[in-house]
């Protein structure tokens, strides 16, 4: 039946691929929190404006892949299609400009209407950063060190080439997006549709157009390299000398832009060749001017997100789930001291599988099956003598533990 299928461009996660999922996303919270990110977690769905005044009115996620509803109250409401906004209206709902720089890393679900394919779902997921409140270039150093730390610990840093680009400060970008203009102008006639539309509101979006006329005139485009002012190029000469530093190798990419104009400065994207078209593993800038933007005060902020899908899509393989003890029971008396035993050995921190019912022989192949390390058969003869007797399931070595050295024993050979 169609209603039992999950919806087209989701899918269940369970087995290997819940297990790559979740050690993308552990291993960046992990690090994140030794570069002392705390994790915040926002609401699935926004009030609708919150994305249309981030993302722009005429960009395609608000025009043609967010999916926008109306509750039973009358309010229009987003499921969200990215989480930087979502971050930035919980800074200034909660008031987290007290405290700055507010530095916040987050993981979960992401929504958008758009035709599946490898590496790209309707419900997909993230992981992500925000610092808030510093405007110095040494954090967009500590965040492109932060991605760059956290692909390593995947395993896939040497699959990624870093991209970088500047898109200085708003005097040196409002220099920039007229000299577009100027340019795109001269040859308004050989634009797409879309490109000619974004030509007087937008027209740093034509430099993202995948369109073949539209790419031939990109290439041949003013650079925002030329215009940089001093600060500007201050500002990138830190950023560029920081990664240099600390040995992160980077690419030079005169076109990689952001189209909204709350973003300043810094760009970057780290981009594979072995995931097809979706290239970008983990994107993101700097954007003095969000804050701003959604009625907030003058905030400086830096950040990435990062596709889960993509990145265990990469990885060569998650971490086994642990092996567990099988305990057997033998005969009705001993059932309940083997619940007692599994207790014990849970709260100690052993994966333990105690089947509800079956005899021994059922449930040493069910332990087969789950992979077990060792089985511990308990019977009359073991209760009356206080011991457990340990079978590694290896390499069939078995021997009697006495009930009191039973953790000790384990330990050693765990």
């Amino acid at each position: 039946m169609s209603d039992l299928r999950p919806v087209r461009g989701t899918h269940d996660l369970l087995g290997e691929d819940m297990r790559r999922h979740r050690h993308v996303h552990e291993t960046a919270r992990a690090i994140a929190g030794r570069y002392g990110f705390a994790e915040i977690e926002t609401p699935i769905f926004e009030f609708t404006e919150v994305f249309a005044r981030t993302l722009g009115d005429t960009s395609d996620v608000v025009t043609k892949e967010m999916y926008t509803f109306t509750d039973r109250g009358g309010e229009r409401l987003t499921l969200r299609p990215e989480n930087t906004a979502g971050v930035a209206r919980a800074f200034i709902t909660n008031g987290l400009q007290q405290s700055l720089p507010v530095k916040l890393f987050y993981h979960g679900p992401m929504f958008r209407y758009e035709r599946p394919q490898k590496g790209r779902m309707r419900q997909f997921h993230q992981i992500g950063i925000e610092v808030l409140g510093a405007g110095e270039a040494l954090a967009d150093v500590e965040v492109i060190a932060l991605g760059a730390h956290i692909l390593d610990e995947l395993g896939v840093l040497s699959k990624t080439v870093l991209h970088l680009n500047s898109l200085g400060d708003p005097e040196s970008r409002a220099a920039y997006r007229d000299r577009l203009v100027a340019y795109f102008s001269g040859h308004e006639a050989k634009l797409s549709e879309d490109s000619r539309n974004r030509l007087h509101k937008n027209p740093l979006r034509i430099l993202d157009s995948k369109d073949e006329g539209d790419r031939a005139l990109v290439a041949e485009a003013p650079l925002m390299a030329d215009i940089l002012n001093q600060a500007s190029q201050d500002f990138w000469k830190a950023v560029t000398e920081g990664l240099d530093t600390l040995g992160i190798a980077y690419k030079l990419d005169p076109r990689l832009v952001r189209g909204l104009d709350y973003y300043t400065h810094t760009a970057f994207e780290f981009v594979t060749t072995q995931l097809g078209a979706q290239g970008t593993v983990l994107g993101g800038g700097r954007y003095d001017g969000l804050i701003r933007s959604m009625g907030g005060p003058e905030m400086p902020g830096v950040g990435w997100a990062a596709g889960v899908e993509r990145l265990a899509a990469l990885i060569e393989a998650a971490p086994d789930e642990p092996r567990p003890l099988a305990i057997v029971p033998i005969g009705p008396m001993a059932e309940r001291a083997a619940w007692e035993l599994a207790g014990e050995l849970r709260r100690a921190g052993h994966v333990v599988e105690l089947g509800y019912k079956g005899k021994p022989g059922q449930r040493m192949k069910r332990a087969d099956r789950l992979g077990a390390k060792a089985a511990l058969f308990l019977g009359d003869d073991e209760l009356a003598a206080g011991v457990v007797k340990l079978r590694d399931l290896g390499t069939g070595a078995e021997r009697s533990v006495p009930r009191g050295e039973l953790l000790s024993e384990l330990s050693k050979s765990s």
